[in-house]
């Protein structure tokens, strides 16, 4: 059994809640009904009275929990909470309550209540407003201050990573990270390669330089990374500064890096910079012939992910599969 294939048997081995925000649109219904006709987990949809419709009532009787957030019995818990996380940034009850009307916050809030699992948005809703909620709701995981993206990347050449499965981050949030976030995104894609694709992460931290044979501040950067990550003992297999080559291939990975545990074995890369991250993975993707998995949100405390505005209910129910493993991992 291929990776693609293994992932809905392990999702229904882990089981668990996902809450889908935008339970009004109709991929957000067809996803929802997939999943509970596979009996994969159990499924929440937001969705206010207004937008029920006939779709729904059979969402409900097949197992599926519709509800709407403004007049759910969680409603002032939920406000409570989010009061609490965000007092201290000036919000008040009465501003909590009001936040807690956005399916979005509704979700997130739900999974940091432990009412869920994972949560689900971004198929109408733009990115930023998706992060946004899972941020001030959920927060960062404990250690972390920074919030990043990865991409699992399934490529058909086996050779490339495990298997051909490697995590490529950060591709889709953070623009220019300084090294402490740079370490940061490492530790936090290191943990979606456990959870995701399972075994050990080798982090390779790239570069246009491998092991000081350029000079520049944008090396630099990618060095104090790795200083940072070896003073915080991160318990992983990483090394940088590498390049392409020197993190992927063997014989390249021996020649210019010859005491490294991970050039020429990486099956996690750490991009120094939103542009290369984001580049690299549509190449690898399009002229590559990899599928792409994600964007993923790592570094929350619990998960929340983001969907393409362009999705289908098949992309939804795919990122379900991936959202409770990372619940899980």
């Amino acid at each position: 059994m291929g990776f693609l294939e293994s992932l809905e048997q392990r999702t229904r081995a882990v089981g668990g809640t996902i809450a889908l925000a935008e339970g009004d649109d109709p991929r957000i219904i067809e996803a929802a009904a997939e999943l509970a006709a596979r009996d994969l987990c159990k499924t929440i949809i937001l969705c206010p009275e207004a937008g029920r419709c006939d779709d729904h009532a059979k969402l409900e009787s097949a197992g599926v929990e519709v509800l709407d957030p403004l007049t759910d019995s969680r409603r002032t818990e939920l406000a409570g909470l989010l009061h609490q996380r965000r007092a201290h940034k000036g919000l008040t009850m009465d501003e909590a309550l009001e936040a807690v009307d956005d399916p979005l916050y509704f979700a997130s809030l739900l999974v940091a209540a432990g009412h869920a699992d994972g949560s689900i948005g971004g198929a109408v809703r733009t990115t930023a407003d998706t992060v946004r909620a899972a941020l001030h709701c959920i927060g960062a995981a404990p250690g972390l201050r920074t919030v990043s993206s990865a991409f699992v990347m399934v490529h058909p050449d086996p050779s490339w990573g495990d298997d051909g499965i490697m995590v490529f981050a950060d591709c889709a949030v953070m623009p220019d990270p300084d090294p402490v976030q740079l370490a940061e995104i490492a530790v936090s894609a290191a943990e979606t390669f456990r959870s995701i694709v399972g075994g050990e992460p080798r982090v390779g931290l790239l570069s246009f330089s491998t092991k000081g044979s350029a000079d520049h501040p944008l090396v630099a950067k990618v060095r104090e990374a790795r200083d940072e990550l070896e003073r915080r003992g991160s318990v992983f297999a990483f090394d940088g500064e590498l390049q392409l080559d020197a993190a992927l291939i063997p014989r390249i990975g021996a020649k210019k890096a010859p005491d490294s545990a991970v050039a020429g074995r990486a099956n996690v890369l750490v991009f120094p910079d939103l542009n290369s991250g984001n580049i690299t993975y549509k190449a690898v993707e399009r002229l590559g012939g990899a599928r792409a998995l994600g964007p993923l949100m790592q570094g929350l405390a619990k998960p929340a992910n983001d969907l393409s505005r362009g999705c289908s209910a098949a992309d939804i129910v795919q990122t379900t599969f991936l959202t409770l493993l990372q619940a899980r991992g």
